[in-house]
């Protein structure tokens, strides 16, 4: 099977990883930079071009980060209107990068999230933050990634300084319920298909709260409760992704949904765990990839 991969760097640990996962399994891959490709949109014979070559693969492995989400996803697009499996689609990938949009659809499914607000006039400020149950709240940019554009408001009056502050740049933000019990750490659910094929906890640096491993937090291997694999594979199927990182984080009520990334890193949680999550997501794609193939061509 020919398989390519859209990364914006063939250094990267993950992209690496899943190269070497491939080729073990047999497979001929190429890693391609999603910025540097081009399509020519004909209904006959759509196609992808990069670097004067055309590109044909059996399956594409997006790994698109967060600052190219519109053109990697239009290029992913553009493969599947050609037919190509891919193991995370590209309205899928949309949905998870849309905090708002993830968020509303995880609520209609059912799937447990921190009361979660937003508005977009000054003069609902304070029922916003009434919402949520008062300070100290979250207010998260949508475009955060990495802990990066996450605020931990202690007061009220410091809950209206950063929302204000935040407005002043016309920058879209949620606010969100702080969940004191939590302790700064979170629990990573890697999902590939229908399984949790490996899990951990990750916990804030002194004098932080977030928990997130670029920003220096630590982690350690976590054994899942039930309900909590469970939450994870629902949050997943909810957005549509068979590759996906669920951050959820234990409360008084249970369980609770933070974010479903599309892209999850690999380092990170093979290190913890010493899996090799990289050939579990190529051996999904070998299972999946002739009814996936079936499935992109009758979309249209």
């Amino acid at each position: 099977m020919k398989i390519g991969i859209l990364s914006r760097d063939a250094k990267l640990y993950s992209t690496k990883r899943l190269v070497e996962a491939a080729e073990q399994r047999g497979h001929e891959v190429q890693t391609v930079d999603v910025l540097k490709c081009y399509m020519n949109i004909t209904a006959n014979q759509p196609s992808v071009h990069y670097k004067k070559q055309v590109l044909k693969f059996d399956a594409i492995i997006p790994r698109i980060g967060a600052s190219v989400t519109a053109y990697g996803t239009a290029v992913l697009r553009q493969f599947e209107v050609g037919g190509v499996y891919s193991v995370n689609e590209s309205i899928a990938i949309s949905r998870s990068r849309d905090k708002l949009r993830a968020h509303q659809l995880l609520a209609r499914k059912g799937v447990g999230m921190p009361i979660t607000g937003y508005a977009h006039s000054a003069d609902a400020t304070d029922e916003l933050i009434a919402f949520v149950g008062g300070a100290p709240l979250i207010v998260k940019l949508m475009e955060s990634t990495h802990g990066q554009g996450i605020v931990l408001a202690e007061t009220e009056k410091a809950a209206e300084g950063v929302i204000n502050a935040f407005r002043g740049l016309n920058a879209n933000f949620l606010v969100q319920e702080y969940i004191k019990e939590s302790g700064g750490s979170d629990i990573r659910c890697f999902v590939v298909g229908e399984r949790v094929v490996a899990a951990m906890m990750r916990t804030a640096k002194e004098g932080d709260f977030r928990s997130n491993l670029h920003r220096g937090g630590t982690a350690s291997i976590v054994k899942l409760l039930p309900e909590e694999r469970a939450l994870a594979l629902k949050a997943a199927k909810v957005m549509g992704l068979n590759v996906a990182g669920v951050d959820l984080i234990r409360s008084e009520q249970g369980p609770l949904v933070l974010e479903v990334n599309s892209s999850p890193g690999l380092q990170g949680i093979e290190r913890v765990t010493r899996k090799d999550v990289a050939d579990m997501i190529i051996e999904h794609i070998e299972k999946d990839c002739v009814k996936g193939i079936n499935k992109t061509r009758g979309k249209g």
